[in-house]
């Protein structure tokens, strides 16, 4: 498949490290927690989630985002998908619980959107390095319950995403959603399992992709070879018992690296 070329429309500095990229395409088609191949030209394509429908939230990490950061409006990017596997659609009537951490919030606010569109009952944690980051607070301020932590205490609760969780009881909701960095996600994982509720949860996942679309095996995990790009980037917490998950991923040459 052949990358689309869209145009940058705007910029939105979201915070000190990560940036909203609109552009003049909609892939209405696409799910929540379905990504696309962004190409940044003569640099490398780099798999990111859409925020909105025509939009990319991207955080400064490497010589790929490095670049896009140095792009212009009217700057010029190629685009394929979307593809893989988007988070569940939860119906009007379910309670739902939504764990974020960082750039992670990025995969989950247009879920959010889609439930509260729909009616549906959302309890959402959200937490950040600091004050500064919190994402799309703006975006999720209409759930039933929103809790904020910062690491460093700058606002809201101090502490961690999961030190809520802790004191929650899962069994009250019928589907958990969670994005985040992988040891923050196995936190959730490891309490979630005591609870008896990874069957309700989906765990949104990062791996190194090369093709994204499920051909080259780059992002195939341990031990069951599911594809990231394909069987996923979500899965159910069920299918992460066992796995690689919070262990370790692999580089560009397929190299161990440990999480």
């Amino acid at each position: 498949m052949y990358p689309i070329d869209v145009t940058i429309t705007r910029i939105v500095q979201e915070s000190p490290s990560n940036r909203t990229f609109f552009f003049d395409r909609s892939f209405d088609e696409a799910l929540p927690g379905q990504f696309v191949m962004v190409w940044i030209r003569g640099v490398d394509e780099i798999p990111m989630t859409l925020s909105y429908k025509n939009a990319i939230t991207v955080q400064k990490v490497g010589d790929a985002t490095a670049k896009l950061f140095e792009m212009k409006e009217g700057d010029h990017l190629g685009i394929r998908g979307p593809f893989g596997r988007g988070f569940t659609l939860p119906s009007r009537d379910d309670n739902i619980l939504i764990v974020a951490g960082g750039v992670g919030t990025a995969a989950v606010a247009m879920l959010a959107e889609h439930a509260m569109s729909q009616g549906t009952c959302i309890t959402t944690i959200m937490g950040a390095r600091n004050a500064d980051e919190l994402l799309f607070t703006d975006r999720l301020t209409a759930c039933k319950e929103l809790h904020m932590t910062t690491d460093d205490g700058s606002a809201h609760r101090c502490g961690f995403v999961t030190d809520v969780l802790c004191e929650i009881d899962a069994s009250q909701y019928d589907r958990i959603y969670t994005c985040g960095p992988e040891m923050m996600m196995k936190r959730v994982f490891d309490i979630l399992q005591e609870q008896d509720a990874l069957a309700r949860t989906e765990f949104s996942l990062h791996r190194y992709f090369k093709c994204g679309i499920g051909v080259c095996g780059a992002c195939c995990m341990d031990n069951d070879g599911l594809r990231v790009c394909r069987d996923g980037p979500v899965f159910s917490g069920m299918q992460l018992i066992g796995s690689e998950f919070g262990k370790y991923m692999r580089g560009a040459s397929g190299n161990r690296k440990k999480v």
